[in-house]
């Protein structure tokens, strides 16, 4: 590990595997029928692996389009050289409508003011804007209700500014198997479909099929898949792992900027919540803290890796760094090798040696998701690509 490159201003990053992101798209595109077209999400920076240079791989693995949480990634993306389209996943403020068509983006629709200030917008500029009705099936959280899509389309449906691209909804159950829940919701969402287009209203590209959708509900693929975060390598549920596989994307290291054998009793950090309890212990400092998305919540309840084996980390969390422990001596059979020394590589997710630490590890110690645990750690800390 003592080859890996890192900054130089600061050490600690994130490693970001392209040539695993690679693979998993391809995977997910195996997962998807041809004609199928399958629809990249790259929100909240690509999950925090960060969405530009994601993008360009996914594109090369078979990715149609993309889809961002906000205007702004929307923009970040046009900007960084993504010409492909790019959906808004929700409807956003009426005032940014002049962004949205001089960048290209499709937002979501639910509301007819909305809809049609975007098309006068797109008309003064002699454009047709695209955009993706979002209908509300029961997650009770975006979107026009099932009872009032079809009023919606026939309110806008007129405007030369306008155009339908897409129709869509989100499962708010698609992990969990045999669910009732995820049957009503797909077959609301087939009955608006229906009644759409029974009406002679173009719906454009049907999809609602997100990561675990995806891979357990093939039926519902329809004509455009949502994946998400197991384009990173990382399942959404239990219920995915047999069905695919993947490769966690995100690393997340750091070196060791301080290591030194405190007197028996010594506290360590904030509160001193631990003290030193023996001789011959070692205390390290890494330069990475809960500003840079290591919850202070694991403090003195979760390891790192340090020369092929684990490390206890102890102390409270700071903002910026963080402290472990280091006994060689310990009756642990994956203790390290050796006492630490300054620019040691120090791993809190990923692999060293025949040790591993995932996210979903952390997540558990968190009470979280691994969608969190990676979006943290990836709004601060630099980013190298390998």
């Amino acid at each position: 590990m003592d080859k890996v490159v890192s900054p130089q201003d600061r050490w600690s990053w994130v490693e970001v595997n392209l040539a695993a992101l690679r693979r998993n798209t391809a995977a997910f595109r195996h997962q998807i029928a041809r004609g199928v077209q399958m629809m990249c999400v790259v929100k909240a920076d690509a999950y925090g692996h960060g969405a530009a240079a994601c993008a360009k791989t996914m594109r090369a693995a078979g990715a149609d389009q993309f889809a961002v949480a906000t205007v702004a990634e929307g923009v970040a993306l046009r900007r960084a050289g993504i010409s492909w389209p790019i959906l808004v996943l929700s409807e956003p403020p009426v005032d940014c409508v002049g962004t949205l068509v001089e960048y290209d983006l499709m937002p979501a629709v639910y509301t007819a003011d909305f809809a049609l200030a975007l098309g006068e917008a797109a008309a003064a500029a002699n454009r047709v804007a695209r955009y993706h009705l979002a209908v509300d099936t029961g997650m009770t959280r975006i979107g026009v209700r099932r009872s009032d899509a079809l009023e919606l389309r026939r309110t806008i449906d007129f405007h030369r500014g306008l155009e339908c691209a897409g129709t869509f909804t989100h499962f708010a159950t698609a992990d969990v198997l045999d669910d009732w829940d995820f049957a009503l919701q797909l077959n609301r969402f087939q009955e608006v479909v229906s009644a759409l287009r029974g009406a002679g209203l173009e719906c454009g590209l049907v999809h609602c099929d997100n990561t675990p959708g995806t891979i357990l509900h093939p039926e519902c693929h329809f004509d455009m898949c949502r994946v998400g975060i197991g384009l990173y390598g990382l399942h959404p549920a239990e219920t995915t792992m047999p069905r695919i596989q993947l490769e966690p994307v995100m690393s997340v290291r750091g070196r060791v900027t301080r290591a030194l054998y405190p007197s028996v009793g010594d506290g360590v950090g904030y509160g001193m919540t631990y003290r030193v309890p023996k001789q011959n212990i070692q205390i390290a400092t890494v330069p990475i803290g809960y500003a840079d998305g290591l919850a202070r919540e694991l403090s003195n309840n979760m390891d790192v890796i340090v020369g092929g084996g684990r490390c206890r980390q102890v102390g409270s969390i700071c903002m910026d760094q963080f402290m472990f422990a280091v006994d060689v001596n310990s009756a642990r059979a994956y203790r390290p090798s050796r006492p630490v020394e300054y620019g040691d590589v120090v791993t809190l997710i990923g692999a060293d040696g025949d040790e591993l630490i995932g996210a979903d590890e952390m997540a558990g110690l968190r009470n979280t998701i691994n969608y969190e645990v990676v979006c943290d750690f990836g709004m601060r800390l630099e980013k190298i690509y390998t």
